[in-house]
């Protein structure tokens, strides 16, 4: 099942929000406009207004505030890519040049504070004060999880408890968000929430996992950036954390964390975690997360919305880029 076909009934709802989003993004500031588009024409999956849009059927929403809530989920996550980009020194995302690439880190960064302040005017009506508690509180704790990123690049010595807890903020929370904030909107019953709010969290933590084996696993044609570009960007990840294990891969990776400009050394590392046990075992970590997700549909109404998000889980465990 391709996301295409699972979500097509969805397709005029989408388009929709890619309109709002290039006219949320239009600014009398003509460069910040310029990057802002630059980053929609990019595209992506939209993962996230899928899941507002989604989560939104198990009440009875308002049809506009719902799309705006998609918008800006999914404007957080842009701006938190384009920060993601100048941390990392990004050349390339989605196979497209980067904000920093095209003109430069403080357009870039300037950009995505641009993006996060432009999320907080979208929301108005019913339920508009949670929603905005909530979207305050997703920025602030994905702000956390940029920090903490850049406080552990080329750090070694990382627990899994660590790598949890930054994927959380980095990816996972921002989908919980996303089924949350749909049910909210749905006026849906604190069961419902509660069952959609967990659902995505754990879709987002095994999301991210996948996202870190695809980072060894695909071509740099699929990836849209080179492969192992997090190792090499000193971004432990769960597939090098597993491939620790062994006492050779510890080593090699903890001597180019020391000198990273020894690219060789990064390079071998990528081919010898391509080779291991790790990416299966990470893979397995995934699929708990994707199993522990369709249990908390289990008490849902069994609609057409429930078994979509059936649908994308099984997609989202099984895609190849």
């Amino acid at each position: 099942m391709k996301l295409a076909t699972a979500i097509k009934y969805m397709n005029d709802d989408i388009s929709d929000i890619e309109n709002r989003m290039k006219a949320i993004t239009d600014d009398e500031h003509s460069m910040i406009q310029a990057a802002s588009h630059h980053l929609l024409q990019a595209g992506g999956k939209r993962i996230r207004p899928i899941f507002v849009l989604l989560s939104s059927q198990f009440g009875d929403a308002d049809s506009n505030q719902v799309k705006n809530v998609s918008v800006a989920l999914e404007l957080i996550h842009m701006a938190s890519l384009v920060h993601d980009d100048v941390i990392d020194i990004a050349d390339t995302r989605r196979g497209h040049e980067t904000v920093n690439a095209r003109w430069d880190n403080l357009t870039a960064m300037y950009t995505g504070d641009f993006l996060f302040a432009r999320t907080l005017e979208l929301v108005q009506g019913q339920h508009e004060t949670k929603i905005h508690q909530v979207l305050a509180d997703t920025i602030r704790q994905v702000c956390i999880g940029e920090i903490e990123q850049i406080r552990d690049k080329f750090v070694f010595d990382q627990s899994l408890f660590n790598y949890f807890r930054r994927i959380k903020r980095k990816t996972a929370l921002l989908i919980a968000t996303s089924t949350k904030l749909g049910a909210i909107a749905a006026d849906c019953d604190e069961d419902t929430i509660e069952r959609l709010t967990l659902y995505g969290y754990y879709i987002g933590m095994s999301y991210q996992i996948i996202d870190d084996i695809l980072d060894f696993t695909s071509s740099e044609k699929e990836l849209g950036k080179p492969v192992g570009s997090d190792l090499l960007n000193g971004n432990l990840t769960l597939p090098t954390i597993l491939a620790c294990q062994d006492e050779s891969v510890a080593q090699q990776v903890s001597t180019f964390f020391q000198n990273p400009e020894q690219t060789e050394i990064g390079e071998d590392v990528i081919a010898n975690i391509k080779q291991s046990d790790a990416i299966e075992d990470a893979f397995q970590y995934s699929q708990a997360y994707l199993r522990k997700a369709l249990r908390q549909l289990d008490g849902l109404p069994n609609i057409k919305a429930k078994r979509t998000l059936q649908k994308v889980a099984g997609y989202l465990g099984k895609r190849k880029f």
